[in-house]
């Protein structure tokens, strides 16, 4: 009787604990955790502050001897960080500290003799953080002891809380997470002040938050040993230290050809006093790295044959890990992170993991369930799963994204109630189908959030954990990412942008924030449309809708814009916005010139332009230029700390995996003519113009356009030209001129004086003795026209909108709509809300509609551009939505209808998921296309109504004008 009453006080003591720590009120700005700009923290002087360091002294530190190991290395830190800021480094003092006018009181409640005794003196309040997880504290507080005037007192919840108050505090003084591992400057202050008053920094809503070091060879690998001379303390020292600042908690060591506690036995006990939690990966068992079988495993890795040998290989794990904080990976994969066998054996599976647990009761002493474990879902495992394997329910399931972002599979309510608690493995770097990818950050913000977001939806809330591949260039994602960790509910669609401000403003200052905090932005974006490793000449159309030469331009454009910015910094700034800015943006501009020069040059040689030898010029211009790039970071900045880091290959992939040296992309060349021999290309058209064939596009009055003809040049010597039009409302941007190579002559209309309805003119040019008469047809509607017309308007054969440009969102009582802004290619995308609305029939549900005015009857097609969300809802045959004109029925679309390994590959290649239907439309004239919910979770990026001149492109036509 009296244990049932213990257990029921203790119940009830951790409910109300928990109650107190999810209801404390968190201080600080919008953005907080590792980068707050504003908070606590002054550099000038304050009524009633406390002086941390002024003119005439600084703050000493107080430690209790006792505190853990951990505590008092983070301490030194603080210690550095000081100085770092001020230039003078504070004492630090113990227990029997001598009189001081003002301290920094550390230490951990129930581990610190001086927390302790400020508690009971009533001196702090706790109650608010004691017993919580991982929560900080700090408080300026008069007189806490004999011999002190007035402390800043930083009290945490357990180890980990004490450790992010120190940092915290770092952060607010002006040290960068990324001051030693991206070189960002400290801006030196004479004096720091603290305002006065009490800061709760808050409980983190994922429990452990982390990174995984993986992918890590050619780049980290030899970093690594050129600069540690091994995966040894002194490199992970430098990584515990990282992930504190951020707030995390967790890792995933290096793994390729490492063995974290094997290679330096010191590692493994660094990260337990730093409180870095341990934990091996998805196909790394019982805390013994892969690599270590090849070590001292004896035998097959096969437990069908090789049971006995195996077992003891993960027991000395075990015994090896006695009192670390860890998870204990359970399971098994096959050698080399590969499936176990062909055959799905879940009754092996099961076996193992059964004899795993009792391998862990034998060594702890203790049931399996004290000892915290963790099953990933990975690949195969995750079919394991769903045919109905189960394990324990104090082991926590891991679910797993794809490798390329998006979330696998959710749980159900029966998942969500396990005592072992939901985590995720996400990738920012991957080594896999369809193809590697490790070079440079490709993980756009808005993408980040709103998988992360469904996944918690979903309940996936007790571990967070991140491959990161090398660390660099990988900064901006890490560091939202264990923001995002510490508190997501901080996070909206819309507010996004703000965190890279607050991101850029931390590594840079205030001056030039807006600027690069946009460069992050679009750089992110623009990679994210596509893997680097993915993108060749082949990738974007050269000739319809100028799409390859508007994306060289605007990453040229972007790349431009950033060097501006680096000229205007001051010398400090200079190595670090190389690496975080400068070099990302410069290197992949490069690369997309690198790759537009190709096509070009294969596109100038069908056409035997003289410029094709040009062309090919460039590509080796490029390609060299590459190494520059990578030259200059490995050498030319913090005096070469940073050789290797970008080593990565990137160009030239055959098949999925890297290339062991980069190559340049194969180019023609072309004989020239001795003599002048004058070619024309009309914009859009295949191939060069010859009598009879296609014109200019159609000209309208809506989108208003301007397009070119080109003269180019066959031969050696110049020739002279001339350009006519019948009609005097057509415009030609030269009329005359002479053509050594190529010359590029705009075509646009007068639209005052183009008379109304559908008239026709000719463009008339003159070259040495050829002459190119080229069609012009323009479409100008009547007022009275224009007055009928509504919504965006047919042009060339199609209409193409962005999601966002919506003309009417049709909610329910319980969907709504959800715009994220840049999540797609192109623009937005809209998703309904929440996340875990149920599937429902489409046109019994909410909606979104879109205006069109169509030039053309008859059969249309309609292509939905989705990101490429994957079928994560447990017993769902693929995720679906409606789709219909006016008042038609809807059309059910499977977004997954041909889910499978090519479907997926094309889908996440590609970063868009494209599906078609088809329309029959009456008449001519104003119409409504309305897409109607039918499944959660679908991110529409963009609509294209194809009614016949639709042409090929990676990113689809710009979007359409519109009439309101």
């Amino acid at each position: 009787m009296k244990l049932v009453i213990i257990k029921w006080i203790l119940a009830v003591y951790l409910v109300l604990t928990f109650i107190a720590c999810k209801n404390q009120e968190k201080v600080g700005t919008k953005f907080e955790s590792t980068f707050k700009t504003t908070g606590y923290v002054s550099f000038q002087a304050l009524r009633n502050g406390f002086v941390l360091a002024n003119s005439t002294g600084m703050a000493t530190l107080i430690v209790d001897e006792n505190d853990s190991k951990g505590v008092h290395l983070v301490a030194g830190h603080l210690q550095n960080d000081i100085e770092l800021v001020t230039g003078n480094k504070p004492a630090m003092q113990g227990v029997n500290f001598s009189p001081v006018k003002n301290a920094i009181i550390i230490g951990t409640i129930g581990e610190s003799r001086l927390i302790n005794e400020l508690i009971a003196k009533g001196k702090i309040n706790v109650d608010d953080v004691k017993g919580c997880w991982e929560v900080s504290l700090l408080q300026v507080v008069d007189k806490p002891f004999d011999g002190i005037e007035r402390a800043l007192v930083i009290a945490g919840s357990d180890k980990r809380g004490t450790i992010f108050g120190m940092f915290d505090l770092s952060a607010q003084m002006g040290v960068s997470p990324w001051y030693w591992w991206a070189d960002v400057p400290v801006i030196k202050r004479e004096m720091i002040t603290i305002k006065p008053g009490r800061y709760n920094l808050g409980e983190p809503r994922i429990k452990y938050r982390g990174i995984f070091i993986n992918d890590e060879e050619p780049a980290l690998g030899n970093w690594v040993r050129n600069t540690f001379g091994g995966f040894n303390a002194g490199f992970y020292a430098q990584v515990y230290e990282l992930i504190l600042r951020m707030k995390g908690n967790f890792l995933w060591p290096a793994m390729w050809g490492k063995a974290h506690a094997d290679d330096d036995p010191i590692n493994p006990v660094l990260a337990h006093e730093y409180g870095i939690v341990i934990s091996y990966t998805h196909h790394e068992p019982m805390m013994r790295a892969h690599v270590e079988w090849s070590r001292y495993g004896s035998g097959p890795w096969d437990y069908t044959r090789n049971k006995e040998k195996l077992d003891e290989f993960w027991r000395q794990g075990v015994e090896r890990n006695l009192g670390f904080e860890s998870f204990v990976t359970i399971g098994m994969r096959g050698d080399g992170d590969e499936p176990m066998s062909n055959d799905r054996n879940i009754e092996l599976l099961t076996d193992i993991v059964e004899n795993q647990r009792r391998i862990i009761e034998n060594v702890t002493r203790k049931p399996a369930a004290e000892t915290p474990q963790v099953w990933a879902l990975y690949k195969e495992v995750q079919e394991y799963y769903d045919m109905g394997m189960r394990v324990p329910d104090d082991i926590m399931l891991l679910y797993c994204e794809d490798n390329w972002g998006n979330v696998r599979r959710v749980p159900g309510d029966d998942e969500r109630a396990r005592l072992g608690g939901l985590g995720l493995y996400y990738h920012f770097d991957y080594v896999g189908g369809p193809r590697s990818y490790k070079w440079l950050n490709t993980n756009p913000l808005p993408k980040i959030w709103e998988q992360h977001r469904l996944a918690l939806d979903y309940g996936i809330d007790r571990k967070w954990v991140v491959n990161v591949g090398d660390i660099k260039p990988m900064e901006f994602p890490i560091q939202f990412y264990l923001d995002m960790a510490w508190d997501p509910d901080r996070f909206n669609a819309s507010n996004l942008v703000d965190w890279s401000l607050a991101w850029a403003k931390q590594q840079f200052g205030e001056k030039y924030a807006g600027e690069i905090a946009d460069f992050m932005n679009r750089y992110g974006k623009i990679n994210g449309r596509r893997k680097p490793e993915m993108v060749d000449w082949r990738t974007f159309s050269v000739n319809n809708y100028r799409e390859f030469e508007r994306i060289a331009r605007d990453y040229n454009q972007l790349a431009s814009e950033a060097y501006k910015i680096n000229d205007l910094l001051g010398d400090e700034y200079k190595s670090a916005y190389y690496q975080l800015v400068l070099y990302p943006i410069a290197a992949s501009a490069n690369l997309y010139n690198l790759y537009h020069a190709t096509a070009r040059n294969h596109f100038y040689a069908k056409q035997g332009r003289a410029l094709t030898n040009a062309m090919a010029d460039s590509v080796a211009y490029y390609f060299r230029k590459d190494s520059i790039l990578d030259a200059h970071y490995h050498f030319g900045i913090a005096n070469g700390k940073w050789n290797h880091m970008m080593s990565q290959t990137r160009i030239g992939y055959t098949y999925w995996n890297q290339p062991p040296l980069n190559r340049i992309p194969p180019v023609e060349r072309t004989e020239i003519y001795p003599d002048s021999v004058p070619g024309l290309y009309v914009e859009e058209a295949e191939n060069e113009y010859t009598a009879g064939s296609q014109g200019l596009p159609v000209f309208d009055s809506f989108n208003r356009q301007e397009y070119f003809v080109e003269l180019f040049n066959k031969g050696s010597l110049p020739f002279s030209y001339q350009v006519s039009s019948d009609k005097d409302w057509v415009k030609v941007s030269s009329v005359s001129g002479q053509v050594d190579d190529q010359k590029r002559i705009y075509v646009s209309l007068d639209w005052a004086r183009v008379p109304e309805g559908n008239p026709d003119a000719q463009v008339t040019v003159i070259a040495s003795d050829s002459e190119f008469n080229i069609p012009v047809k323009a479409w100008k509607p009547s007022a009275r026209e224009l007055a009928g017309i509504r919504g965006h308007v047919e042009s060339n054969g199609y209409i193409s909108i962005e999601s966002s440009s919506y003309s009417r969102l049709k909610k329910t009582d319980d969907i709504t709509w959800l715009v994220i802004p840049d999540i797609g290619r192109t623009l937005d995308g809209v998703v309904a809300q929440p996340y875990t609305a149920p599937t429902k029939q489409p046109g019994t549900s909410a909606s979104i509609e879109y205006d069109v005015h169509l030039k053309t009857a008859g059969e249309v097609k309609v292509y939905a551009y989705f990101s490429p969300t994957l079928n994560f809802l447990k017993n769902s045959d693929g995720l679906k939505y409606g789709i219909g004109f006016n008042d038609e029925t809807p059309q059910l679309i499977n977004v997954h209808e041909n889910d499978g390994p090519r479907f997926h590959d094309m889908i996440v290649g590609n970063k868009i998921n494209i599906k078609v239907s088809t329309h029959t439309i009456s008449e001519s004239g104003n119409h409504t296309l309305r897409y109607y919910y039918s499944s959660p979770g679908l991110v529409l990026q963009k609509l294209v109504i194809d009614t016949g001149g639709l042409k090929r492109t990676y990113l689809g036509p710009e979007e359409s004008a519109a009439v309101r």
